[in-house]
């Protein structure tokens, strides 16, 4: 090889370093993501961002995500207040505030770090410990509450550059023999309930009937007062005239044959006693009447 394709080839070859070092010596940061600029592995900043230059060779960069990011636990095994075993499945959302970018590089490297030495250490602890305080019955009917302690317990026991946005329990897995108890349990208080409500529906309709007897006896005791009042007064009105009629009667003897006239139909009596006397009708009376 002649000097000249020598230099050639050389020439190439730094024309090739040169471009691999300019275009190496750019990068970009997502709007997701922090870097973490480093110098002979010493960190120097935190780059935010956007498009970044980095000394070649000198500095490089690693990116720390701080979007959310969730861990989700499964088979945590724990046991009730009342001694109920229980596999309880617990959700964890968390992430990295920009401002901690740096703490999390030199205390655990990268997010990897921090979920599997600081978070997955403490959640199955503190899970344990705040399931202990509630009967098992109380973990289901209570759920809110059970939560919200759980959640309390894992973020003041993490200390870290780490938020704890949210802990959702998804599911409390009981042993099948408790469950069926369970399930004997809350059948029985259906039945209860259903036959408080069967029991209610009867009182009310007992209760109507009632109603509705009263007020069947109050019209027909009304209607009794009614008829009695009616016959007490048609008596009255009867009792009043008998009495006009006698006292006519009395007053005027004339009335009383008058009244002996009108009765009588005119046939004289086909049979007379020996001692009896023939009903005397007084004929000038008569035609004087007429």
């Amino acid at each position: 090889m002649t000097p000249n394709l020598i230099g050639k080839a050389a020439g190439g070859v730094a024309a090739l370093l040169l471009l691999i070092v300019f275009f190496g010596s750019w990068y970009t940061v997502d709007e997701t993501e922090r870097g973490v600029l480093l110098r002979n592995g010493a960190l120097v900043g935190v780059v935010d961002p956007g498009l970044s230059f980095k000394m070649p060779f000198i500095e490089s960069v690693r990116l720390i995500s701080i979007q959310s990011q969730v861990s989700a636990y499964e088979n945590l095994q724990a046991y009730s207040k009342d001694q109920q075993s229980a596999q309880l499945k617990v959700s964890v959302s968390w992430h990295v505030a920009p401002s901690d970018v740096a703490k999390v590089y030199t205390q655990f490297k990268d997010i990897d770090g921090i979920r599997d030495r600081l978070i997955s250490r403490q959640v199955p602890t503190q899970v344990e410990n705040v399931f202990g305080q509630f009967n098992a019955v109380a973990a289901v009917q209570n759920r809110v509450q059970l939560v919200s302690d759980i959640s309390a317990a894992i973020k003041a026991s993490i200390n870290g550059p780490v938020i704890i946005d949210s802990v959702q329990v998804e599911n409390i897995d009981f042993s099948d023999a408790y469950e069926k108890a369970i399930e004997a349990r809350m059948a029985a208080e259906v039945q209860v309930k259903t036959r408080e409500q069967q029991l209610a529906t009867e009182q009310v309709q007992a209760q109507i009937r009632v109603t509705q007897a009263q007020a069947e006896a109050d019209a027909q005791l009304a209607q009794a007062k009614a008829d009695a009042q009616a016959t007490e007064l048609r008596g009255r009105a009867e009792a009043e005239a008998i009495k006009a009629r006698a006292q006519a009667l009395a007053s005027n003897q004339n009335l009383v044959e008058l009244t002996k006239a009108e009765r009588w139909n005119g046939v004289l009596p086909t049979t007379v006693l020996p001692s009896g006397t023939l009903p005397f009708i007084d004929a000038r009376q008569e035609r004087k009447a007429d």
